[in-house]
């Protein structure tokens, strides 16, 4: 269902509106539903790290597309949250270099750690984790990603110094 409004500056904060308007700014006038990655990425961070059907409609709206491409945009994409994830989303790669290089032993150093698996928010809201196919750092495996910082060469050790780090 989507957001009927008169004024698309009603639909988000000027903040965002502006953001998004930085992002339509990049292409053609007829081509701006092409904005709607970053725009989902913008409004994503700024309700929490995650997507409600509701922000993804409005989205649409502001970029006058259909509400079901934007939501193909938002499931295909593993960037988007479709719930809520915690404060720090840690994406751990379990691809081909990580693998052969034991990320297996770093998941299951995180699940026991943090108490929770995959697609799992820990009871404080501190932490999430996520499986990712390749983060392109495959000199670096096995490694993962927590919010815009790449962490290489992690080791169980490692990896505690890391989450100690973390405010």
């Amino acid at each position: 269902m989507t957001v009927t409004v008169n004024d698309k500056t009603e639909l988000f904060s000027p903040q965002i509106c502006a953001e998004i308007d930085r992002w339509i700014a990049k292409y053609p006038a007829e081509w701006k539903q092409s904005a709607v990655m970053g725009a989902l990425m913008i409004v994503q961070d700024d309700n929490g790290g995650w997507l409600t059907t509701e922000l993804m409609d409005r989205v649409a709206d502001y970029l006058d597309m259909p509400p079901i491409a934007v939501y193909e945009v938002a499931t295909f994409y593993s960037m988007y949250e479709l719930k809520p994830v915690g404060k720090h989303k840690i994406c751990v790669c379990t691809n081909v270099s990580c693998m052969t290089n034991k990320s297996d032993l770093i998941v299951e150093h995180l699940e026991k750690k943090l108490g929770i698996g995959f697609g799992e928010v820990t009871e404080d809201g501190r932490f999430s984790m996520k499986e990712v196919e390749c983060l392109g750092a495959c000199g670096g495996a096995p490694m993962m990603q927590i919010g815009k910082q790449y962490y290489e060469n992690l080791t169980p050790e490692i990896v505690d110094a890391i989450l100690e780090g973390l405010e």
